[in-house]
């Protein structure tokens, strides 16, 4: 598929590869945008990618098209991959109108691909409504995910007690909406009183920036209960952030924040092209480690070496 090459071309850091990116994003810019983009994360155990799949069938028996790229977990030792997303979604792989993307999270902090933010271009230059972002897990990454989509959904296990107490309340604020997931059988009862301690937890904290009020809703994407009731409330979300300018105002945000995030990118890789530079990062690596500099006058040594290797080549 012409999709799945045109990402792999851009998650190669190849500075060939890099400058057909450049050109390949200046064309479809202008086809883009027009998807609601959603953020899916949640605890290990929750269920993200049956939920995923269930709602990715939802979405697809609406006559939308869908694209679905899942972040997995890379070897820290080896920088491989389980890759997996396609075989947990076996039913929506193979759906004509869905498009499953599993990348592997490498060493970037937080599992969020280097090149998520340009998959999701690319996907909808690709004509795909729907773009979901599924992180690792709960952690750094959710920070990440909320500057690249619209709406932000946090999966919960029923059973909130101990939980509730240890989430972080970070992560509550950013997101737009809750769903306690596996809410089927005996834990039906436990799925109800979860809903109402997540719910009274949101109201503790402050509103959205245009007076979104976050609901907490429970589901059973095993028994296809509650998935609709989830559609619902993102279109009834992504309305009411469009008529207050808040939809238009965030995607602004999110592109000024990926200039900036792509400028320390290039940066870092620039630096990699002068050996002289990798010998002296791993010297401060070793001092800053052993507290014999501090990391503010390593990173300031580094800069300044940087300076003039440019200078010189």
């Amino acid at each position: 598929m012409v999709l799945g090459k045109a990402i792999t071309l851009v998650e190669s850091n190849l500075p060939e590869d890099q400058q057909q990116v450049s050109i390949l994003l200046e064309k479809i810019i202008q086809h883009t945008g027009s998807s609601i983009r959603i953020g899916i994360t949640g605890v290990p155990g929750v269920g993200k990618s049956t939920f995923i799949e269930t709602f990715g069938k939802l979405i697809t028996s609406l006559g939308k098209k869908i694209a679905v790229l899942t972040v997995d977990p890379s070897s820290q030792l080896t920088k491989g991959s389980i890759l997996g997303d396609k075989t947990r979604m076996e039913e929506l792989s193979k759906n004509p109108i869905a498009f499953i993307r599993p990348t592997a999270s490498g060493t970037t902090l937080g599992g969020v691909a280097n090149s998520t933010r340009e998959a999701i271009l690319l996907c909808e230059a690709a004509g795909y409504e729907v773009i979901i972002v599924e992180t690792v897990g709960v952690g750094q990454s959710e920070v990440a995910v909320k500057n690249m989509v619209d709406f932000f959904l946090l999966l919960m296990l029923a059973g909130a007690g101990d939980e509730l107490q240890g989430l972080k309340k970070g992560i509550m604020e950013m997101a737009d909406a809750v769903v306690i997931t596996k809410a089927d059988g005996d834990n039906i009862k436990s799925a109800t009183e979860a809903q109402a301690e997540y719910q009274h937890a949101l109201h503790l904290l402050p509103s959205s920036p245009f007076g979104w009020s976050r609901e907490v809703l429970t589901c059973s994407a095993l028994q296809n209960k509650g998935i609709e009731n989830i559609w619902e409330l993102i279109t009834r979300f992504q309305k009411q952030s469009i008529s207050s300018g808040y939809f238009t105002e965030n995607r602004v945000q999110q592109n000024v924040t990926w200039l900036h995030d792509y400028v320390d990118y290039l940066l870092r890789m620039d630096m990699q092209r002068f050996p002289s530079l990798q010998k002296e990062m791993a010297d401060f690596e070793n001092q800053v480690a052993h507290q014999k500099i501090s990391a503010q006058s390593a990173a300031h040594h580094l800069l300044a070496s940087y300076h003039a290797a440019i200078k010189k080549s």
